[in-house]
């Protein structure tokens, strides 16, 4: 029998034949991919040719093909539904990636050739994208060791292989911790907790085969268990374990694997002639260097923070007031924040999420982007890697655009936390080959028979990550290597955050906020409470953030730290971290900086795009309102469309005329006059 991951997909818009691959097709698939990719890059090294863009650059781009295919297919259910098998696969996987890798930018006949390239780059008729692109190709290999030798550049790919080794383990003891707690709750227990909680709690026990409700460690269940249950221990209990993932001990616990990466990425960045990793992490991105970063960290930290100590002022007033002596802990923070929301904003979360139904937010965000960009969903009938996967076509004036998956559910075998990716990016250079975009995000389940309910966080990361799939599905570029969100990692956020803002366009809630039970939209009083609270508790939000994002910068600026869970306490300490707020993602579970390279001394890049993407939206206020047509067409045709074309602060004054300040970021957050 043939392996289908090799074979032609007949499937609908070549989608994967997820009714016929197995997990026994994968490893021989990769194998069969890789090795084709290895001859076709021995083909592009060894032609006694003169390299030109075609035979060197333009083959360079294609030569992964099939790989990239199998590998799509693969790391889309491994990461959304993993296994045993998938996840030993990962293991197996990822040093020979990494190895391969080095192989490719390390083989020096290759690099001799695209040196070759850049050195006439003036004197070959090339077009702008192509220079670009050239340019990028040139760039990578050099940071990738292209021009080491000997010693040096046998050091580097062992350390690749190494790092790609932690990264894959980093992962997968966090989704075990993940997977395997969760608290059982009594009858008593669920006192206090409004119906939609329950429903959550209860259909989580029944997912983890338990004879009742549980409360797991899935954010939109646990976040929401703390903010409403009046029993304190449990809070402390549920909390706690949250906080502790990746350092429970034992074979899952990831503190001496963040050290080990930590030194990994100094000693790769000293091979390259890096004084640290921040330096060489930070050279190709929009702020250029750590100190960049910094600045803009702590002009909102001092806001910020003066906001969250005032809030924490309040809250330990209602915490004595409750006749509990003591501080205001992590534990209570949520519990009476939630409660504060009710009394100043009348706000009740359990009166809100009726209103914010799965579907009614997903037509919400698919009739904005028709708005927009004139784009149709349609329904598709296709195999999916789960029963829960939802498949959309997408299409323009009639004309096939892209499919769109959309994957909402928390599970057991689902890593935490909420992302996009392409199972197939859009390029033209094989062709006009349009994109599959994947939403993949961790919403409480409802029981069988009920409606999925969001909080508004919920929404707005429902939007967030379709605002990445539409960077995915305009994307109008010849080279998949520029193409939809290949930009700076601190330009990638723009688009995600921007579409953001469409879910606070109250002609949007006006007409997709409706009542799960009786259809009717969301009471106008209600909806300008909600819209009138979207900054509210910004201080306790933007300091567990902030907080964050500078212990990833002080992790890598400088010598990497002989135990990281001490430098991460001295950092926090020199800020002055509120006692009852803690870090969005300690160390141990800080999966966007220890799962692999792409946010490594990058968690800031959230906070350096959300200053765009507040000057972004103002200018839709500016020039006829939240869906004037020429400044979408100017959003599509500037960012959305042009992937990795020209740098990202060329793209963005080409959309706005101008790079903006801090000033709209404060004022969004409600900062303004904080400090």
């Amino acid at each position: 029998m043939t392996n289908p991951l090799l074979e032609d997909w007949s499937t609908p818009f070549d989608m994967p034949p997820y009714d016929r691959i197995t997990d026994d097709d994968y490893a021989e698939a990769f194998e069969v991919a890789m090795s084709e990719a290895r001859e076709n890059i021995a083909a592009i090294a060894d032609n006694q040719e003169a390299p030109t863009f075609a035979n060197t650059i333009e083959a360079l781009e294609r030569a992964d093909e099939t790989l990239s295919k199998v590998l799509s297919a693969f790391y889309a259910i491994a990461g959304a539904d993993s296994n045993d098998k998938r996840e030993a696969l990962q293991r197996e996987f990822s040093p020979k990636l990494a190895a391969y890798g080095s192989e490719i930018t390390m083989n020096k006949a290759l690099y001799d050739r695209i040196a070759a390239l850049w050195e006439q780059k003036d004197k070959l008729d090339l077009t702008d994208e192509q220079k670009r692109v050239l340019y990028l190709t040139h760039r990578g290999f050099v940071r990738a060791g292209a021009q080491l030798d000997g010693a040096e550049r046998d050091r580097l790919k062992e350390v690749k292989q190494r790092l790609a080794v932690l990264g894959t383990e980093f992962t997968q003891n966090l989704l075990a911790d993940e997977r395997s707690w969760f608290m059982e709750l009594s009858e008593d227990d669920l006192e206090g907790l409004p119906g939609f909680v329950v429903d959550s709690a209860r259909a989580a026990g029944e997912e983890k085969g338990a004879d009742g409700p549980v409360v797991t460690l899935s954010r939109s269940l646990i976040v929401p268990f703390l903010q409403f249950s009046p029993r304190r221990e449990l809070r402390e209990r549920a909390h706690r374990a949250w906080t502790s993932r990746g350092m429970n001990g034992g074979k899952t616990d990831n503190r001496e694997i963040a050290g080990e990466i930590l030194k990994l990425r100094e000693e790769r960045a000293n091979l390259l002639g890096y004084a640290n990793f921040a330096e060489y992490k930070l050279e190709t991105e929009m702020a250029k260097s750590p100190e960049a970063v910094r600045d803009l960290l702590l002009q909102v930290w001092k806001p910020a923070k003066a906001a969250a100590e005032a809030d924490a002022a309040v809250l330990t007033d209602m915490l004595h007031e409750d006749g509990i002596n003591g501080d205001l802990e992590a534990w209570d923070w949520r519990y009476y924040s939630g409660k504060r929301r009710k009394l100043e904003h009348d706000l009740d979360e359990a009166e809100l999420k009726p209103y914010l139904q799965l579907d009614r937010m997903i037509e919400a965000a698919f009739t904005c982007a028709n708005r927009l960009f004139g784009l149709e969903f349609r329904p598709l009938d296709v195999p999916g890697y789960h029963p829960d996967v939802r498949t959309f076509e997408v299409l323009r004036d009639g004309k096939h655009l892209a499919v769109f998956i959309g994957d909402y559910f928390a599970r057991g075998s689902k890593r935490s936390g909420a992302w996009c990716s392409a199972m197939r990016s859009q390029q033209k250079l094989a062709g006009d080959i349009r994109p599959i975009v994947i939403n993949v995000c961790n919403f409480a389940k409802p029981e069988k028979g009920k409606p999925a309910l969001l909080s508004y966080d919920d929404a707005r990361t429902l939007f967030h990550e379709f605002g990445h799939a539409l960077h995915q599905m305009l994307s109008d570029v010849t080279y998949e290597s520029i193409s939809g969100t290949s930009v700076a990692r601190d330009f990638v956020e723009l688009p995600s955050q921007l579409y953001e803002h469409w879910l606070e366009v109250p002609e949007v809630l006006g007409e997709f906020a409706t009542h799960a039970e009786t259809g009717e939209p969301m009471p106008k009083d209600l909806l300008d409470r909600l819209l009138a609270a979207t900054s509210y508790d910004s201080g306790h939000a933007t300091v567990e953030y902030v907080a964050s994002a500078l212990v990833d910068l002080e992790f890598h600026d400088g010598s990497a730290p002989a135990d990281a869970m001490t430098r991460q306490q001295e950092v926090l300490d020199d800020l002055g971290m509120p006692k009852a707020i803690g870090m969005r993602h300690a160390t141990p579970h800080f999966a966007h900086v220890f799962s692999g390279d792409g946010y490594s001394c990058g968690y800031y890049s959230y906070m350096w795009s959300e200053v765009m993407d507040a000057d972004a939206f103002e200018a839709f206020k500016e020039n006829g309102g939240a869906f004037d047509p020429t400044m979408a067409k100017k959003l599509e045709d500037n960012i959305l469309s042009a992937g990795g074309i020209e740098e990202a602060d060329v793209l963005y004054t080409r959309f706005r005329g101008k790079m903006p300040g801090v000033e709209a970021l404060l004022k969004g957050r409600g900062l303004i006059g904080a400090a």
